[in-house]
């Protein structure tokens, strides 16, 4: 048996501790233990850009990626996009960039260096708010979800502020898309809440799994934009305002 190899470690921005390992021709990125990304594990991240992806059009696309993780979403896009497509990646930790230029490009054929992208690394918060009708479609796979694994600053990225930050970044009929290990109701409400039409996508976890599952959900102003299938969440009560406590 071939043994798991360290190639790189990091700090989180909440101080934890965050390591690269390989095993074999596989990747795996753990926090404190726990198993962040696996390159075994990837057709959700496939499924994020195919869905949200989905209601372009036009392949002179404009299209943002929070959260670079191994390229499998990177990836993704950029098979769906044609050449005069513009891509732009959010990446918060430097050290997640240098390991996906040193290490990880060999999985996706280093999407990294396709013209078409372009790489900001830093708050994607930040960045999101700083863009009024710029993107046809906004991908987010920060930590893992709505439940911050490695930063609890990703938590406004989930919340009001981020949620109509991205409604003014998307154009008309743009669409956002979200990764999610877990399902949540509270989230699925908060997005109603604040305007979206939301569709629900539980996909498998890595190819042939019928046990493990993600979820994506797609949000957008018009209902028109959204793909085909998926689960429609129930609106939340007039009465209840838990939702919009969530994310304070």
């Amino acid at each position: 048996m071939k043994p798991r190899v360290k190639l790189a470690t990091t700090q989180t921005p909440d101080g934890d501790e965050m390591f690269l390992f390989r095993h074999d021709r596989d990747f795996l990125i753990e926090v404190n233990g726990q198993d962040l990304m696996n390159s075994r594990h990837h057709e959700s991240e496939l499924e994020l850009a195919r869905l949200g992806c989905a209601h372009l059009d036009s392949r002179e696309a404009s299209v943002l990626i929070g959260g670079l993780g191994m390229g499998y979403t990177l990836r993704g896009t950029l098979d769906l996009l044609g050449p005069d497509a513009r891509v732009m990646v959010g990446e918060l930790m430097a050290a997640v960039v240098e390991w996906n230029q040193k290490f990880l490009g060999e999985l996706n054929n280093h999407p990294l260096t396709d013209p078409r992208v372009e790489l900001n690394t830093g708050d994607i918060v930040k960045l999101i708010s700083g863009s009024k009708n710029r993107f046809d479609a906004i991908l987010l796979d920060v930590d893992n979800g709505p439940d911050a694994m490695t930063a609890s600053g990703n938590a406004r990225l989930y919340g009001v502020e981020g949620l109509v930050a991205c409604q003014r970044a998307l154009r008309p009929r743009g669409c956002l898309a979200i990764w999610s290990a877990k399902p949540s109701k509270d989230f699925e409400h908060l997005m109603l809440s604040c305007g979206f039409q939301v569709r629900r996508f539980r996909v498998p976890a890595f190819k042939g799994s019928k046990t493990q599952s993600r979820f994506i959900w797609v949000a957008s102003s018009s209902t028109r934009a959204l793909p085909p299938g998926g689960s429609e969440p129930r609106r939340p009560s007039k009465n209840s305002s838990k939702a919009l406590r969530i994310r304070p």
